[in-house]
């Protein structure tokens, strides 16, 4: 209108400039409408209510991953509301704004900080994405580290003892044998701690007299000691067993040899061997009181059966460079402040005879430990003291945020796999109910057609019903 009206004012040039803009507004206009009736046969609008947010996107966006729930119009027709025209899903709505955009994206999941990653893996299962890019998606966020393929024997029976002895959760008979391992390595570390208490060894008769030997004294044998050794002896037996059995049919011995715990199985094992050969040839006190202090290390095994424990030396593994920097910082720390106090304290009675003599001060004193043993008296070594506590507390204080970070985060992979497992078990139950039901129907043929019509295309089987979840 508004290019016509200047056209038939215009003369010359303007009549001109008046008719190529009344083309090209004609041009645009035939081109909008195209374009509305072509969206009008392909652009479907579809309104989709979560707990009372509403959003809305194209049906096309969502057909692209036709296997799931909102890609599937059969699928979502069950959640359509004919009075509001509207789907809707009285889910997390914090979630669903990702989940949509993962449609938008063509297939980019990103989860919200905001939203707990047990919350949102659990809308990912209901609205049934790809299994491959939520487990991928897990991995890629540190939630889940790659499942690590199990390797096994090859022949049978050795599989069958390979998967009892070393994997709990395979079997009833595995787990009451990794209880009962439990069990015999809390046995050995009670027996190691009972076996020096002061009435588990009484002294030996005194000689008559004043003489200083006797033939009491000389033949006297704690009455305790055979007891001590026969239980050793059954817990040491069990330990090598396992040991042994394992060895003979793991799959590869070289990568068992070099397994941490399986290295902290063999020196559970080793000290008790050493001690009795040690003891036939006669061999030093010392010696034979090292090798007893090894034993300790049996408290290592529980961490073939502890998550609690694989998760704390993840996270040291993990935290190695921090703690080898902790580690850096105190040893600068302990050698300036080991020579300053020594020499602030040059000719002073206050028990620091050298630099090397002072280290054990700095260490107790950048730890915030503090014992008392030692301490300044003057009033430089008293500086040297505040600084020294200082220095420490920043020494200590800067990797530690690191190393929580760390565990946090392991210990946040064993809640969702936890809660994985847990899920996994519920949505088991629900299907073999579900199962039993239709069986009492008499629909197990019709069962049997569903399960075969809900498989992929790539020959795997859909995701169970979202309402099961």
């Amino acid at each position: 209108m508004i290019s016509t009206i200047n056209a038939s004012r215009g003369t010359g040039n303007d009549s001109v400039i008046g008719y190529l803009l009344n083309n090209t507004l004609s041009a645009h206009g035939a081109f909008m409408e195209a374009a509305n009736s072509e969206y009008q046969a392909t652009g479907k609008n579809i309104v989709i209510n979560v707990s009372g947010k509403r959003f809305e996107t194209f049906e096309e966006t969502l057909e692209q991953f036709p296997n799931t729930l909102l890609g599937s119009a059969s699928k979502r027709a069950e959640f359509f509301n004919s009075n509001t025209g509207e789907y809707f899903f009285d889910r997390h709505r914090g979630s669903f704004a990702a989940i949509l955009y993962f449609y938008q994206s063509h297939g980019s999941l990103i989860r919200p900080d905001s939203v707990p990653v047990h919350v949102f893996f659990k809308e990912c299962v209901f609205f049934q994405l790809p299994e491959e890019i939520v487990d991928e998606f897990q991995i890629e966020s540190g939630v889940l580290d790659e499942e690590e393929e199990r390797p096994m024997p090859n022949n049978a029976i050795c599989k069958i003892i390979w998967e009892t002895m070393e994997y709990p959760d395979t079997s009833l008979l595995a787990k009451t044998l990794a209880i009962l391992s439990v069990i015999i390595i809390s046995a050995s570390l009670v027996i190691f701690c009972l076996e020096t208490m002061p009435v588990f060894n009484p002294p030996p008769p005194e000689c008559p007299g004043n003489l200083t030997s006797c033939t009491e004294q000389d033949e006297y044998v704690n009455p305790y000691e055979r007891v001590w050794f026969v239980m050793n002896c059954a817990i040491i037996g069990w330990f090598t067993a396992e040991y042994v059995i394992r060895l003979a049919v793991c799959p590869n011995i070289a990568k068992f040899l070099v397994a941490p715990l399986n290295i902290i199985d063999m020196l559970s094992i080793l000290p008790f061997y050493v001690t009795l050969a040690l003891q036939d040839i006669g061999g030093s006190i010392d010696v034979l009181r090292v090798v007893r202090v090894v034993r300790v290390f049996r408290v290592f095994k529980l961490s073939r059966h502890s998550r609690g424990l694989q998760i704390l030396g993840n996270t040291l593994r993990s935290s190695f460079s921090e703690l080898v920097m902790l580690g850096f910082f105190l040893f600068i720390g302990v050698m300036i402040f080991g020579s300053c106090i020594y020499y602030a304290e040059l000719g002073e009675d206050s028990g620091f005879d050298s630099i090397p003599h002072s280290f054990w001060w700095a260490i107790v004193t950048m730890t915030t430990v503090g014992y008392g043993d030692v301490y300044p008296t003057t009033f430089f070594g008293k500086v040297t003291g505040g600084f020294c506590v200082i220095a420490g507390v920043l020494s200590i204080a800067l990797p530690v945020p690191v190393v929580v970070s760390n565990f946090e985060q392991f210990y946040q992979k064993e809640l969702n796999r936890r809660r994985q497992e847990k899920d996994k078990k519920d949505e088991e139950k629900k299907k073999e109910e579900e199962r039993k039901r239709l069986e009492q129907l008499g629909l197990t043929e019709g069962t049997e057609e569903d399960e075969t019509s809900g498989m992929l295309g790539n020959g795997e089987k859909s995701r169970p019903n979202p309402t099961n979840v």
